[in-house]
């Protein structure tokens, strides 16, 4: 088994041996290219993916065709549509790779059969998807009553790292400025 997932699970949930070899021999590592897409618009969402290394992101193409980034995802972060994933119903995102990633793919068939042979794991995910829906909604909260300014600086605090690896203009887009507004910020212009 990957030690960094076990490590996330662990964190939650004991698992006996027995339970980490039927996880293990259900996962495996991919390799996704930098910019290379795991989901698109319009397809059906049937994977969690469980980044071990490497970045990866979510989001949208507004009405302008400009890309609004929605949620980055690092490593022992998951990342999927969840919308998409649980109603199967098809997703309004993409996910890319910012950088070449490794991660654990789980499909949902997969996935519902580890649930049955480990129920301990149904409490792993649902505290993961609440730790999702509680990240999403201080976002929604800071976007609705910061400045533009505030959002970079409280980002930056919080996520140094983001800063650093990735693409200024996708942490723009996540903030909800453009990347000119942004250069500002950081040269102190503003």
């Amino acid at each position: 088994m990957h030690k960094a997932l076990l490590e996330h699970i662990e964190k939650i949930v004991n698992l006996e041996p027995l339970e980490i070899d039927i996880l293990d021999s259900c996962l495996s590592v991919s390799t996704i290219k930098k910019k290379e897409l795991v989901l698109k618009e319009g397809q059906v969402c049937d994977t969690l993916y469980f980044i071990i290394k490497g970045c990866m992101r979510q989001y949208i193409i507004n009405d302008k065709g400009i890309e609004q980034t929605l949620q980055f995802g690092i490593e022992n972060w998951w990342i999927t549509d969840y919308l998409s994933y649980h109603n199967h119903i098809p997703s309004h995102f993409y996910i890319q790779a910012v950088e070449k990633s490794e991660v654990i793919a789980i499909e949902k068939s997969t996935l519902e059969s580890i649930l049955f042979q480990i129920p301990k794991l149904e409490r792993y995910f649902r505290i993961v998807a609440q730790k999702s829906f509680g990240a999403a909604q201080m976002r929604i909260k800071f976007l609705f009553t910061m400045s533009a300014e505030e959002r970079y600086h409280h980002f930056n605090g919080l996520h140094p790292e983001f800063v650093q690896r990735v693409p200024q203009y996708m942490i723009a887009s996540y903030l909800d400025f453009s990347a000119e507004f942004m250069s500002k910020i950081r040269a102190g212009k503003i």
